[in-house]
């Protein structure tokens, strides 16, 4: 499956993934301070588990950071 992730396209091995299983394979250490955004619509993290992502999707994931 390829996805486009923040512009950018990636090739994964499963024919289907959650948002929740693609954030595990690209941020295991961090998922606090995340927002998903796909087709422009901000997915709640309680839709993570069953939200089944499409190779036409927008993925766009956002990470908090501090600083000012």
């Amino acid at each position: 499956m390829e996805l486009k992730i923040n512009n950018q396209f990636k090739q994964f091995q499963a024919d289907t993934l959650s948002i929740q299983s693609l954030l595990d394979i690209e941020f295991p250490q961090k998922q606090n301070g995340i927002a998903v955004a796909i087709n422009h619509n901000v997915i709640p993290k309680s839709n993570w588990n069953s939200h089944l992502l499409s190779e036409t999707d927008d993925i766009l994931i956002i990470s908090a950071t501090q600083g000012g």
